[in-house]
């Protein structure tokens, strides 16, 4: 902090203790001192939007979500009588996707029983766009808005940060943790020296290391066909990484 020229406020300071689900018992309970306060160790800490649990299950960052996107729903559909769809689709982008699509590369490699909750999420403001009922089957309706499956748009957001990385716009610290296989001395004499793969980092435990960008990220992009991934620029990226993941997902 000081280095940075920033004042740390004690009052405001959280602590949290990261380990698997099997040794949170192990977690050391004594609090401390930072300052003249004294500061004991929470389960969970937000930074900054982003609910970080201390087994990083992001099972609290999920149910916030869905909460505040529901909340926001509540109150646009109070509305949606009085304002066109071109309204009221403006209304959910703002109020609910822009909740659902932030840091969620975070939740890469999370089970889908918990993405299952924020896709219910998108179910219910598809529903609310076209005025349909409960029951109503909700893919046409997705399909014809475009809007991918929560899979897809946590692979979009990590391969665009992928592309950012290779072309260096992306921050050091995400650039640097991504390598392609011809950057890679003894991958040169393989058939992966000639393609736009990138390294996937050997991990030890696949509960949480699989999770980390430099793996899921790199998984993400090399599940892409060359078509996508050979682009010339970012908008040409995302333009034809839209076209493929829409044409899986549906």
């Amino acid at each position: 902090m000081r280095s940075n020229g920033l004042q740390l406020n004690p009052a405001k300071t959280e602590i949290l203790w990261f380990t698997l689900s099997r040794r949170q018992i192990q977690i050391p309970q004594a609090p401390f001192c930072v300052g003249t306060a004294t500061i004991a160790p929470s389960s969970v800490v937000c930074d900054p939007g982003i609910y970080l649990d201390s087994n990083l299950s992001m099972t609290t960052h999920i149910s916030k979500t869905v909460s505040n996107c529901f909340f926001a729903m509540r109150s646009i559909r109070s509305v949606r009588r009085s304002v066109s769809k071109a309204v009221l689709l403006s209304l959910v982008t703002a109020l609910v996707l822009s909740r659902v699509d932030y840091g969620n590369a975070t939740l890469a490699g999370r089970p889908a029983r918990q993405l299952c909750r924020l896709q219910s999420v998108l179910h219910a403001a598809a529903r609310i766009v076209f005025r349909a009922r409960k029951f109503d089957h909700v893919t046409p309706l997705l399909r014809e808005l475009h809007w991918f499956r929560i899979p897809e748009r946590i692979t979009f957001k990590l391969s665009c940060l992928v592309f950012r990385s290779l072309n260096g716009t992306a921050p050091a610290y995400l650039a640097d943790s991504i390598n392609r296989a011809t950057d890679v001395t003894m991958r040169r004499s393989l058939r992966s020296s000639s393609s736009t793969a990138v390294v996937v980092p050997v991990t030890r435990c696949s509960t949480i290391g699989d999770r980390a960008f430099p793996v899921a990220a790199a998984r993400a992009w090399n599940s892409l066909p060359s078509f996508v991934t050979l682009s010339a620029s970012l908008s040409t990226f995302k333009r034809h990484l839209k076209t493929y993941l829409f044409a899986t997902s549906y």
